[in-house]
Order: structure tokens, then sequence, then C-alpha cells
């Protein structure tokens, strides 16, 4: 009894990729997928890098000087900690001025936009997780019915069983490989979904915190831009950093400068 238990055979699991045939090649590349995308998330995904803590450290600390939020120094900060947070938050204060829901309006795409970008390659742990047993039962049923071709075509006599047994164990190697495949792959993309979710529904609790000090600055932009008054621009200055908001505030200072020599 013992000898038979130390001589049975075991399964070599190099040996046993080497029967799946041509079709472990693509189940072979998708596993490469999913181990590369799923390091790289874990990565991009922590907390740190998503909501940096130094940079609501400090726009707390601006929300609570005399005078209030400085759009100029959340701006600044915001720059200097690049993160999904501060261009959300740069979207925002890009806006300061305008009326309350179109500040809104903007904080919801800038989110929406920042939400596709984290969950872009979440996407293709999911198709891994959906293709790859397609591929193992693609590959099984193949194998399947050259096992059945094969087994038919003997000469009388062979043993038929024995043939038939070794074809469908070759045959089920792929289903085997492509759920080894997917299952990690549908765990990793459902773990990343779930904390980014989690980490969204904290962006929008810091965010709903620092709305309240910017609401003194409501039309003031809009009143400057009504009377054509460039003078008073300056007093609340909102951060520009595109050709288009230059180029509106040159023609700005020139109306008001005309204005003033027709005076």
């Amino acid at each position: 009894m013992i000898a038979s238990a130390t001589t049975s055979p075991r399964i070599d699991l190099w040996e046993l990729a080497q029967r799946g045939g041509m079709l472990m090649i693509p189940i072979s590349f998708v596993s490469l997928i999913v181990v590369t995308f799923g390091l790289e998330r874990m990565i991009a995904l922590r907390r740190r890098k998503v909501l940096p803590p130094v940079l609501f450290d400090g726009l707390d600390r601006l929300a609570g000087q005399k005078g209030g939020l400085d759009p100029r120094r959340a701006y600044a900060l915001c720059q200097k900690y690049p993160s999904t947070a501060s261009r959300v938050i740069l979207d925002m204060l890009l806006r300061l001025g305008r009326p309350h829901g179109e500040v809104e309006q903007a904080l919801r795409d800038a989110s929406d936009r920042e939400a596709g970008r984290l969950y872009a390659n979440v996407r293709w742990l999911s198709l891994a997780a959906g293709i790859a047993p397609l591929l193992g039962l693609l590959g099984t049923v193949g194998g399947m019915i050259q096992a059945f071709f094969e087994t038919a075509n003997l000469q009388p006599g062979a043993n038929r069983a024995d043939y038939l047994a070794e074809g469908i164990y070759k045959a089920l190697v792929t289903t085997f490989a492509g759920l080894t495949v997917a299952i990690p792959a549908a765990i990793l993309a459902h773990m990343f979904e779930g904390r980014i979710q989690r980490l969204f529904r904290e962006l929008d609790e810091r965010v709903a915190r620092i709305l309240p000090h910017l609401e003194r600055f409501e039309g003031r932009l809009r009143a400057n831009h009504e009377t054509r008054d460039a003078s008073e621009f300056p007093r609340y200055p909102i951060p520009r950093d595109n050709g288009e908001a230059r180029r509106r505030a040159a023609e700005q200072a020139a109306r008001a400068e005309q204005a003033q020599q027709k005076k």
C-alpha cells in the first residue's frame, strides 16, 4: 500500500500547459494582462494618490484663515499636488463667481471625467474575467471533438475507453486554465470598482465642505462681465489656465481703456 502511494502519478503543471494546445497562448496573454493591470491599479488607486491628505489639510488651513479661503492660494495648492482630487477642485475654482448651479455642474462633469480615467484599466480586468473562460471553453470543445473523432477512427480491438479518457483529460486543460485566470480577474475588478466608489464618495464629502467658503464669490464675476468694468476684476481674481481666458481678459481691458478714452 505504501509502495503504491509513493509511485502514484502526479500532475505536472508545465506538462499540463503544454497539453492544452494552441489556445493556451491567448489564455497566457490574458493572464499577463490581468497581472499587469492588477498591479498598475493597485498603485494608481492608493488613497494618497487620489485624495492626497496634504492637499485637503492645506485647503482646511486656508479656509480657517481670517478672510476666508483665498482662491489664488487654493489654486496654487492644487497645482502643487496634482491628483484626481486636485483636478476636480481646479475645475471648480476655474468657474468661481459663476452661479452655484453652474459650479456644481462643473464638479459633476469633472468627477465623471476623473472616474472614467480611474475605471479605464479596470475595464481590462473585467474583459479578462469574461473572455478567459470562453477561450478555455472553446479549447475544451475543440479538444472533445478531436478526442471523439480519433476514438471513432481507432482500429478494431483498441482500448477506446483509455484513449477517450486521455483525450478528454487534454481537452479540459484549457477550461481549467481559463478559470484560473478569470477568477482572480473578476475579484480584482470588483475590488477596484468598490475602491473607486469609496474614494469618490469621500471626495464628494470633502468638496461639499469647501463649497460654502466660495459662495461669497457667486455673481461677482458675472456682474463684472455685465457692466464690462475691468477695473473691479482684480479684486476677486479668478485663476485661468487657458488661452481663451487670457484672450477674453485682454478684450475686457481693451474695452475698458476705450471707455475711459471716450470719457
